[in-house]
């Protein structure tokens, strides 16, 4: 940090050398030389400094390993809800993986849960914490089933331009980050394509897949986790007792024999190449309190309790019977302050 802050202030130095001194001293075009050539001086001293050269525009490999680590881990304590496996699997994988400096394969997660229990957002705080610009990062590529990959029939078409996607992307950078938003509805055998990116190769014709990221959103599988965290539930157990091996295998089962999903026998999945099963739990009542309470203070307003009420209040929760969960998470809750709040 020091090196090339020294580095910017001696090429500044230069540029500003010459405006000091008299101007009687200084022949026109003399000064216009010494200006130019302190220009280059500059440029040329950021280029030769990486970092330096990063301050002005984004890199790839931009935070360095150990901030990142503490960015994500930071964020999700501040911003997610009710996710313990989620923040102790996710951070614990990021991290490990991002300080790996021999790792053997690139970092795969799949997150599962039902809609607004956080499986979006923690795919950008992710992207946040290795880019600056998060999801706009160059280095951060986004998949949508619906939109990217609609049609069944264009299924061979997709798989070439998902291969050549990736593989010019790493080329460029090789910590890319690949999120695929929808796995639940995209076509099985789709995501199969990508097969040898995650696998143990050193290289594949000439590039390394080593220190990409991919993190695969899903609902499906999401019945399998609300099944025990009720039965963890009724039997007067808490929600932070649940562990990850309680849900993981039952859930990578799950989703491979889900006819309706992507990964309905998927190889990534038979080859044990996905790292992580990452589980949401249905958020609670007073989980959709604690959201609402930081989306108001985000919008730089005083909570007004009665309102976070009535909000939380408002949402519908299963099974019928108990009520424990909501149904949208915490989905819902922005459309709902912008009717409560005048803004």
């Amino acid at each position: 940090m020091k090196l090339w802050r020294g580095a910017l202030r001696a090429a500044l130095a230069l540029v500003l050398l010459p405006l000091l001194t008299p101007a009687s001293a200084v022949e026109p075009i003399s000064l216009g030389l010494a200006i130019a050539g302190a220009a280059a001086s500059a440029l040329t001293g950021i280029i030769s400094y990486p970092r330096l050269y990063c301050y002005f525009r984004e890199c790839c490999l931009q935070k360095h390993d150990q901030r990142a680590a503490a960015a994500l881990q930071e964020n999700l304590d501040k911003k997610l809800f009710g996710q313990h496996l989620v923040n102790k699997v996710v951070v614990k994988a990021v991290k490990g993986f991002l300080n790996n400096t021999n790792a053997k394969k690139p970092l795969a997660l799949s997150l599962h849960g039902w809609t607004g229990t956080g499986k979006n957002f923690v795919s950008k705080i992710v992207a946040e914490s290795i880019y600056k610009r998060g999801l706009q990062s160059k280095y951060v590529h986004q998949f949508v089933a619906t939109l990217h990959f609609p049609h069944a029939h264009s299924i061979n078409l997709y798989k070439d331009q998902l291969q050549s996607w990736i593989r010019g992307n790493v080329s460029i950078c090789p910590r890319s980050l690949f999120i695929f938003d929808e796995m639940d509805k995209m076509h099985a055998g789709l995501i199969d394509s990508i097969k040898p990116f995650l696998d143990y190769y050193e290289l594949l014709d000439g590039v390394s897949y080593r220190q990409a990221i991919f993190i695969f959103l899903s609902n499906a599988g999401a019945e399998k986790i609300t099944e025990v965290a009720l039965d963890f539930w009724r039997n007067g157990r808490a929600r932070e007792d649940i562990q990850l091996s309680d849900i993981q295998n039952a859930l990578s089962v799950s989703v491979f024999n889900n006819k309706n999903s992507g990964f309905w026998h998927s190889t990534l999945i038979d080859r044990n190449l996905i790292d992580y099963f990452v589980p949401f739990l249905p958020l609670e009542y007073k989980h959709v309190k604690m959201c609402v309470r930081v989306e108001i203070k985000s919008r730089g307003y005083v909570v007004d309790e009665d309102i976070l009420t009535r909000i939380a209040d408002e949402m519908t929760y299963f099974p019928r019977e108990e009520r424990i969960y909501s149904d949208k998470g915490c989905k819902t809750v922005d459309a709902k302050l912008d009717y409560y709040y005048d803004f």
